[in-house]
């Protein structure tokens, strides 16, 4: 139970040092991405990674993201990898979107820090998810992306975390994507107090094995499901840049604007979120790795 207390309060740090004491997060904020790097760095540093600085030009700046690695025993050139990113809109916190699935990424790794999978596992800060770079190139996931696919890598499962601290328990306060069909519409939860697990279809595989690792850390509700990628919400995240590049990518999610009324407003503030539920997240994606990596 004191581990269990231990993992909320590091998760509410994390939160608040991003989205309470620096902010919004955008490349026009120098002095606000600086911060917001700085603290990720420093974080995987003091679970003892050495972190990579990827960097490239976006529309004039440099965009960073930044890696964390542990090689694969077996496996090391299969990849499995998790990512979040770590810019907002200019007038948004961005506490749910997304300091909660930094704060995530960052206390997953620390939990593995000393797993030896066959497979090599990747942490992921990425840059420019939001506009202006949303869905075009610039983005930090798919410059990622691309330059794995240049270099022939075998990322075998990417895991994208966006938004993943905002949960409700009352009926109605889940909403469904208006492009899914009415015959199907039943099977979507009501309420908003589970995580969903969205691939495409060719990722179908990653959703299963993602479930069934999962289960085994947490007791907290999943709804995972594989869809067409015409269903327009699924493409909303980094997960889509992998995708694009062949790789078999899911984004884990508390479903964003379909749940969340702050979202990317200025009332994304860290005392929004639930850090037990975020907890048991952290417990269910660190145990759904270790499946992943095996």
């Amino acid at each position: 139970m004191h581990d269990l207390l231990d993992l909320e309060e590091r998760l509410f740090l994390n939160v608040d040092r991003l989205a309470g004491l620096i902010g919004p997060r955008t490349l026009q904020r120098p002095t606000s991405i600086n911060a917001a790097i700085s603290y990720i760095r420093s974080q995987w540093e003091q679970s003892d990674y050495q972190v990579i600085e990827e960097t490239y030009d976006a529309m004039g700046d440099t965009a960073t993201n930044l890696i964390a690695e542990t090689p694969g025993s077996r496996r090391p050139h299969e990849v499995i990898l998790l990512g979040a990113h770590y810019d907002t809109v200019p007038e948004t916190p961005g506490a749910d979107d997304n300091a909660s699935a930094v704060a995530v990424l960052l206390e997953v790794a620390r939990l593995l820090k000393d797993h030896i999978g066959k497979r090599t596992v990747r942490y992921v800060a990425f840059a420019c998810e939001e506009p202006p770079y949303y869905h075009v190139e610039l983005m930090g996931s798919q410059h990622h992306a691309r330059e794995a696919r240049l270099r022939d890598e075998k990322i075998v499962g990417m895991l994208c975390l966006e938004m993943v601290g905002y949960f409700r328990d009352d009926d109605g306060s889940q909403l469904v994507p208006d492009k899914i069909p009415k015959w199907i519409r039943g099977v979507f939860p009501k309420r908003g107090n589970f995580l969903a697990a969205v691939g495409n279809l060719r990722s179908w595989q990653l959703v299963y094995h993602f479930r069934r690792g999962f289960k085994r850390g947490t007791k907290m509700p999943l709804f995972s499901i594989a869809l067409p990628e015409v269903i327009r919400e699924i493409r909303m995240s980094d997960n889509s840049s992998f995708w694009d590049q062949g790789y078999p990518a899911l984004m884990l999610t508390d479903t964003s604007f379909l749940r969340n009324p702050h979202y990317h407003q200025p009332t994304d503030t860290p005392d929004t979120l639930n850090y037990g539920t975020m907890a048991q997240v952290t417990l269910g994606v660190a145990s759904a790795m270790k499946r992943l990596l095996k």
